[in-house]
């Protein structure tokens, strides 16, 4: 039972009441993780293994009397950490943006309006509507409840849910635990019902915050690119410190230099210490669950991220997702015969009169269902202000929808009255269940349901009732109900949907309907958002009657399912994953819960979403939009290109660079590089790859390539190859020209800047070619990228400088290069990237060979 409060006499407080006590009060959220602030990143960036490496420098620089050697290096150490610092702060900025995002919504009453608003901006005396599967967003009294059931089990340790009832005498917060309280506290859960509660209590004042447990938030974790780049990171660290070892040995017993051995060790450990790997991976999968926030789609879970650039099949509900969600009332049956409301001029027969008031009393008073409003606009302007909906009545119980009968009631008690007004609505078939209808009625009835469902139309049937009993009985099926008609509601599509859908098949990524509509409704619509195959469906009894073998052989065909209820979600997620598929999933109420924690992307509606099922799910679609699924998948396959590209850039400059540091070694040459010039280096390659190639857009055949399979390592044998192709080349042109330079007898100074330049520029070439493996350089440059700009212009200033500028040239132990030389050096970088951009040309015109001796692919179904 309950007691319903009539809330459109609620005013509740107005915003700048609200907005007073939350700055007196603060907001309504506990300590979650402490931020981490600029100290403690500058103290990890002090651990790193290049700082430690660079201080190592500076003292054997120190101890070999080189002052302004170990000052410049000191110096660099500064830069780096800045660079690092804002790396780190621009991450913490995005993962700062997401846990707002997350904060569980409230649907509140202010200045007599509901609104929903982030849970952390609720405040004390705010009028809370909370209804199932929503999380409570503070402690409050309960005003008003129908059939309210709570999981405090977060504060009891108790699993069972308790039942809730209101009160208007009470006005302080009592203890959690036991029936028929009227309290309700903050993080608990909703199980059942929904109620009206004034909140008295916020944020550290609320009973979780007392017993000091910290809310969910959306937190960075391993995904298993970074488990991967870990463990690529720890064997290069290996390799390069048995070459560090090896090369300390070799230059003190070959040139009986142990400082300058040390020195040499340290540099080829510099060269080979990938330690941009880590943070191209944490950079890139922050930022990029920011950007796809930015598409409407939170990311509550970073693995989603990698996992999105794989799916595929994505399974979708029809309501809101491929539809506006903007319900209208378009036909009604009744008294056999249909009558066409979508006119405004046309007036409702009055044959129609008792089933539209009906549907009022059997809807909530003040709606947020979409149907239920449809239904409200509908009588209130077809019907007179005389008739039932309007007459002193009070509600005193309602019957909830259940799996077993999806059908709901509304009791209601005139105040002159003794007997008691009984109103349902459901789902037709539910109706002619509760209505006792016989079997031929029953054919009957679903030839006009047909009729509606063909026409697009979800189909409604209503009942009513008389009980003249005191005591109400427990189930619906107690009553006597005399069936009224069918009320068919038109649900128009969101136009950017056929658009998405075909960018799916494009991408080879099945669209999978779930619907609990009939199949003529979702047939109707599948044909107008281009679904296919649209003719054939399984119906949720009809699933019930398959096994699972059955089940997996049908769903690898079949795209529309219709008649089916959430809990069977979970069970077509299986069968699709035991074929093999890579399944993303939606779902917005308490019972799609399960599916959404089993399927490999779970995608919870932000709009009208539950708060339980956002806690299941690995993104929440903010604006229930299918579209913004298609543009999370296109992102996500972005964000993946972009990591592969940066870590191939990572691998081919990481080649000539230890090559360099190696070689001279061995055969006993001049050093090429030293610690200053791998720093120099790094100040290059660490914002290309944290701000470069994050920043690239999309590749053009992004959407139109078969999904990535997850099992594929991020770098495969060919990948790795072409990357260290691209550095071994890059080394034989940067070796060819210090070798020449020697031959040529200049000085060391003058070989080492001929080599470094050369060096430099075929650096910047490897930026160039490596933002995209299909297009050349000519053609990625017609495409934006501030960042790259930017790197460009300082590392070619820098270059410039170190050459020409005296004290820095002699710090660098550097000559000054001629006209010609700088021609050559520039000549001989670009000539080390140009095989790569001749590959790209080669492979462009064999696919567009290939393109026009093949017919068109045909669109995937």
């Amino acid at each position: 039972m309950g007691n319903e409060l009539d809330i459109k006499n609620i005013r509740g407080l107005v915003d700048a009441q609200a907005a007073e006590r939350l700055k007196l009060e603060g907001y309504n959220e506990l300590p979650s993780a402490k931020k981490r602030s600029i100290f403690a990143i500058a103290w990890e960036v002090v651990r790193e293994p290049m700082f430690l490496l660079l201080v190592a420098c500076g003292t054997i620089y120190l101890l070999l009397g080189d002052v302004q050697e170990a000052l410049l290096l000191l110096s660099f150490v500064f830069v780096i950490m800045g660079i690092t610092l804002y790396q780190e702060r621009k991450t913490e900025r995005a993962l700062e943006a997401l846990r707002d995002l997350s904060s569980p919504r409230a649907l509140v009453i202010r200045d007599g309006m509901e609104k929903r608003i982030p849970g952390r901006e609720v405040v004390r005396d705010d009028i809370l509507i909370i209804t199932e599967g929503d999380r409570v967003p503070a402690d409050a009294i309960l005003l008003s409840t129908i059939n309210l059931s709570v999981d405090e089990s977060l504060l009891t340790g108790e699993s069972v849910p308790v039942r809730k009832i209101a009160t208007d005498t009470i006005t302080s917060m009592g203890k959690p635990g036991g029936d028929d309280l009227p309290f309700v506290y903050s993080s608990t859960l909703v199980v059942q019902g929904h109620g009206v509660a004034q909140a008295l209590a916020t944020g550290m004042h609320t009973e979780i915050g007392k017993i000091g447990k910290a809310l969910q938030t959306v937190e960075p974790e391993d995904t298993l690119l970074q488990k991967e780049t870990g463990r690529l990171v720890r064997n290069l660290a290996i390799v390069g410190a048995s070459l560090c070892v090896l090369v300390i040995i070799v230059y003190g017993i070959s040139r009986g230099d142990w400082l300058h051995g040390f020195l040499a060790g340290i540099t080829l450990a510099m060269a080979t210490l990938p330690e941009e790997l880590p943070v191209v991976m944490t950079v890139f999968l922050a930022l990029g669950a920011w950007r796809i926030s930015l598409k409407n789609v939170l990311t509550r879970r970073v693995p989603a991220i990698e996992t999105l650039g794989s799916a595929t099949v994505l399974c979708v509900d029809k309501t809101g997702t491929l539809t506006l969600n903007r319900m209208a009332v378009s036909k009604v049956f009744a008294n056999g015969q249909f009558f066409g409301t979508n006119q405004s001029d046309r007036k409702l027969p009055k044959a129609f009169h008792e089933l539209v008031e009906y549907s009022i009393l059997a809807s909530q008073e003040d709606p947020f269902d979409p149907m239920e409003k449809a239904i409200h606009q509908l009588g209130d302007m077809q019907l007179d202000r005389t008739e039932r909906v309007d007459q002193n009545w009070m509600l005193v119980h309602e019957y909830p929808l259940s799996r077993r009968l999806l059908a709901l009631s509304h009791v209601w008690k005139a105040t002159d009255n003794a007997h008691f007004v009984v109103a349902t609505k459901g789902a037709p078939e539910a109706i002619a269940d509760l209505c006792h209808l016989t079997e031929s009625e029953k054919q009957q009835l679903a030839v006009h349901v047909n009729a509606l469902a063909n026409d697009g139309l979800r189909v409604l049937g209503v009942a009513r009732a008389r009980f003249d009993q005191t005591t109400l009985p427990g189930e619906q099926h107690d009553f006597d109900f005399t069936f009224l008609g069918l009320v068919g509601l038109a649900d128009p599509i969101r136009p950017t949907v056929p658009n998405a859908i075909k960018e799916c098949y494009n991408a080879g990524i099945r669209v999978v309907m779930i619907t609990g509509d009939y199949p003529g409704t979702a047939q109707n619509i599948a044909r107008q958002i281009g679904l296919t195959p649209s003719k054939q469906f399984i119906t949720g009894p009809e699933l019930d009657a398959m096994d699972d073998v059955e089940l997996r052989r049908r769903i690898a065909h079949i795209n529309i399912f219709a008649r089916v209820v959430p809990e069977q979600k979970l069970r077509l997620v299986n069968a699709l994953k035991d074929n093999g598929e890579i399944v993303a999933m939606t779902g917005d109420g308490v019972n799609d819960a399960p599916a959404l924690k089993s399927a490999h992307i779970g995608i919870a509606m932000g709009g009208r979403g539950t708060d339980v099922a956002r806690e299941s799910a690995a993104l929440v679609l903010l604006n229930d939009d299918f579209s913004s699924i298609e543009q999370a998948v296109r992102l996500g396959r972005r964000i993946f290109d972009n990591i592969r590209k940066a870590i191939a850039y990572i691998f081919a400059i990481h080649v000539p660079i230890a090559g360099m540091s190696l070689i001279p070694v061995v055969l006993h040459l001049p050093l090429v590089l030293m610690p200053v010039h791998i720093v120099f280096l790094e100040l290059i390659i660490d914002p290309a790859c944290s701000t470069i190639f994050e920043a690239e857009p999309e590749e053009a055949n992004v959407m139109n390539r078969p999904p990535r399979n997850p099992s594929e390592p991020l770098f495969g044998r060919k990948t790795l190859l072409m990357s260290l192709l691209q550095g071994a080349s890059v080394l034989a042109i940067v070796l060819a020209v210090f070798a020449i330079a020697l031959y040529r007898g200049v000085t060391e100074n003058e070989a080492r800047s001929q080599s470094f330049t050369t060096l430099i520029i075929a650096n910047l070439g490897l930026i160039l070619t490596n933002r995209s493996w299909t297009r050349t350089i000519a053609a990625t440059l017609r495409t934006p990228n501030t960042a790259l700009w930017w790197v460009l212009g300082s590392a070619s200033v820098f270059l410039m400088l170190v050459l020409y500028v005296p004290v820095l040239r002699d710090l660098f132990q550097f000559a000054a290069l001629d006209a010609i030389d700088l021609l050559i050096c520039l000549v001989a970088g670009l000539l080390s990237i140009a095989w790569f951009e001749l590959l790209k040309v080669f492979n462009q015109h064999k696919k567009d060979k290939l393109g026009r001796s093949t017919m068109p692919r045909k669109q995937i179904a």
